[in-house]
């Protein structure tokens, strides 16, 4: 659980600082900052369902 606080403290940090260098804006650096992991994350979800249901396809051969 520690790994991914601090992959998301980092993930967060990131987001922020490219926001705020490409706008100069503190509150758009920081919507962003929280905006884009949390919808990232939501992505993440469906792409690791969607990759489980691929390698489940490509083991079923396998395992004939």
């Amino acid at each position: 659980m520690t790994k991914t606080f601090t992959f998301a403290i980092l993930h967060f940090s990131v987001a922020f600082t490219v926001t705020y260098l490409l706008t100069g804006s503190i509150v758009i650096g920081g919507a962003i900052a929280l905006i884009e992991p949390a919808i990232n994350t939501v992505v993440f979800y469906f792409h690791e369902k969607i990759w489980k249901r691929f390698e489940n396809k490509q083991l079923k051969p396998l395992a004939a």
